[in-house]
């Protein structure tokens, strides 16, 4: 059966969309959801991972394990950040905050690679920043409170931003499914750690929060971002970047129907400046990266990098 891509991957947008929607339904702490996801998203890949990429695994470098410790590391950071943002404030101003991520790899490259950065892509970059103050000063006015949530949700933005970075490297020398799995796996470890650290009970919760818990795992992360990196092999990459803007969008519309929680205008303003700024800057920049070769050394079918959006 031929599934069309650019369906599949609306359908990717509608399945993160709800990431921000399962976490309202679940009572338990940010720490323990964030576990919890990492988990079930885990034992979910295990089997398809131990049967595919068994001799894979094996061959992994100590080099590489590092690196995947660490990626999971700022993957671990950028849920407990962007989940707990949730306590604090709105499902449309963490959602689009947190979207910011590209803009923070993009100067992460420049400074630590010395990558090229189009002055019109700095110019998008710039202007989600100013969508992104809109936004804080808006909540800001409506409570303090709001504003600490909006601040962690741009520090989920630049921890998911360093998950990038290493993600990127690896990539170079790993397939998508073996490194996903170590990542997804450190990340786990990383997590119930935490949760034994600062002594977060993992249990009883009610059974709604374990089914949010493996709608997080099965629908945003299986059905959404699996989707979006299998899409990558058929369109474009600043396609699949572009629709992912979208999320914020979807996240913004379920939050009114299913939580009765309706955007402010300084929201709705906000957003709407970081989503332009994001879509100027995302198509200024791949036109500048199409003019680079960046060789990839990864051994197998696909034909393009992935690209993960992780909310």
């Amino acid at each position: 059966m031929k599934i069309n891509p650019l369906l599949a991957v609306g359908f990717a947008v509608v399945c993160v969309s709800f990431s921000s929607i399962f976490v309202r339904f679940a009572t338990a702490p940010a720490l323990v959801i964030a576990a919890y996801r990492m988990l079930f998203s885990f034992l979910i890949l295990l089997p398809f991972t131990l049967i595919l990429k068994r001799k894979e695994l094996f061959k992994v470098r100590k080099k590489d394990l590092k690196l995947a410790l660490l990626s999971g590391l700022f993957l671990a950071l950028h849920f407990i950040t962007w989940i707990k943002s949730l306590d604090y404030t709105s499902v449309a101003s963490s959602t689009v905050l947190v979207t910011t991520e590209p803009v923070f790899v993009a100067f992460g490259s420049y400074f630590l690679f010395k990558e090229k950065l189009s002055k019109r892509a700095a110019l998008g970059g710039i202007l989600a920043f100013i969508g992104s103050i809109t936004i804080g000063l808006g909540d800001f006015k409506v409570g303090g409170i709001a504003l600490i949530g909006d601040i962690l949700a741009l520090a989920g933005a630049v921890f998911v931003s360093g998950y990038m970075l290493c993600g990127r490297e690896l990539r170079q020398r790993l397939d998508l499914l073996t490194y996903t799995f170590l990542v997804y796996g450190s990340s786990t470890l990383i997590l119930f750690l935490f949760c034994f650290v600062f002594k977060t009970s993992l249990y009883p919760y009610p059974t709604g929060d374990y089914l949010a818990f493996l709608g997080l795992a099965l629908v945003c992360t299986i059905f959404g971002h699996t989707i979006f990196n299998w899409a990558l092999r058929y369109v474009q990459a600043t396609i699949v970047s572009m629709s992912i803007l979208f999320e914020p969008v979807g996240s913004t519309i379920l939050a009114a129907f299913l939580l009765r929680e309706y955007p402010t205008f300084p929201q709705v303003i906000g957003g709407l400046i970081i989503i332009v700024g994001l879509s100027v800057f995302t198509v200024f920049q791949a036109k500048e990266e199409k003019q680079v070769d960046i060789p990839i050394k990864v051994e197998s079918d696909e034909k393009k990098q992935g690209i993960t959006m992780w909310k």
